[in-house]
């Protein structure tokens, strides 16, 4: 298999850079002999191409399309969003010409079909992981990252993008509620959110001063109202740090019985439940990037065989002219 896969979201310091780094990185160690992967967003020879974000799916693609679905937060809050409403809609479009389209969590998946307008066949549910180089560190390395970043001793955590302002998030009321423990932010940062008071403002770290700062912490808080997964979940509890988190379909399913939950928009509750929290803190899922891999591995066979069937009838008679044979081609939904 010729597999095109669209790495441009490799660089991000977001959930969807992390998931593209370790999903290719688990695709080439499980490939079987003779496969090829090809990073690049305009495949022109492939067997299947993969978008992992919503952003890379392609309205006319000659090739089996595979997209990756990480939330549907914008869909949900259209008013926030008008401005991005006609790009939001050609994603949309794009996606429903998906032969399959990959969600993380049974919650994500459901809101797919519905919000989408997807088919349920041809929505895989495929969890994601925790990097492998999140895992408890020793307290010489804690201290270190608490001197570089000016961190107290015991502190609150929250771990996103904080480049802009989102509402759902509920970052500035979170920083305006009183608690006993400082609170830290971490993430890729413009500065209005220096600006927010009574808090401490990393900006983007690197990966092993990450895995440092979340084991250091007294608890990692996720007080927004909704969530694909919840990758900074489960990374907290693979180095040792409990969760508390506003309760949410999605995080209901990934992290059952490994976190406390809070209803949604009760951030005093989310403190207070925070700052008691014990450790030492329940094991993350024990999904892995090489199951994650081999279940996509099985989504492009899928995707493939599909492009290589008969046509529905309605759909020949709809449909695009027929192309040459043995071109591959993602059928529109």
């Amino acid at each position: 298999m010729r597999l095109a896969f669209d790495s441009r979201p490799l660089l991000g310091s977001r959930g969807v850079g992390r998931y593209a780094r370790c999903l290719l990185q688990a695709l080439r160690d499980t490939a079987d002999a003779g496969t090829e992967i090809v990073e690049t967003h305009r495949p022109v020879s492939a067997d299947v191409f993969h978008s992992p974000w919503m952003d890379g799916a392609m309205l006319h693609c000659q090739f089996p399309m595979v997209v990756t679905v990480h939330d549907l937060a914008a869909l949900k809050r259209r008013s926030e969003h008008l401005r991005a409403g006609v790009r939001m809609r050609l994603r949309q479009l794009a996606v429903q010409r998906a032969a399959r389209v990959i969600a993380p969590t049974k919650a994500l998946a459901h809101d797919a079909v519905e919000r989408l307008g997807l088919a349920e066949e041809s929505v895989v549910v495929i969890p994601e992981a925790s990097d492998p180089v999140m895992y408890p560190r020793s307290a010489p390395v804690i201290a270190e990252a608490r001197a570089r970043y000016r961190l107290p001793e015991r502190y609150l955590l929250w771990v996103g993008s904080l480049e802009h302002p989102d509402p759902s998030k509920h970052v500035a009321e979170l920083a305006a509620t009183a608690r006993e423990m400082p609170l830290v932010l971490v993430g890729a940062a413009h500065p209005w959110a220096y600006e927010l008071p009574g808090v401490i403002v990393t900006g983007h770290v690197p990966d092993e001063q990450l895995a440092a700062i979340y084991s250091g912490a007294h608890a990692l808080l996720i007080p927004s109202d909704d969530e694909g997964f919840g990758l900074t979940a489960v990374e907290a509890l693979s180095c040792g740090t409990p969760v508390v988190a506003c309760d949410a379909r999605a995080r209901r399913e990934v992290l059952q019985g490994r976190a406390t939950f809070v209803g949604v928009g009760d951030l005093k509750g989310l403190i207070d439940a925070a700052q008691r929290a014990q450790r030492p803190a329940p094991a993350p899922p024990r999904w892995t990037w090489t199951d994650a891999a081999q279940a996509t591995w099985s989504v492009y066979k899928q995707a493939l065989a599909q492009a290589q069937g008969p046509l529905p009838l309605f759909r020949r008679l709809r449909g695009p002219a027929v192309p040459p044979p043995g071109t591959a081609v993602a059928r529109p939904r």
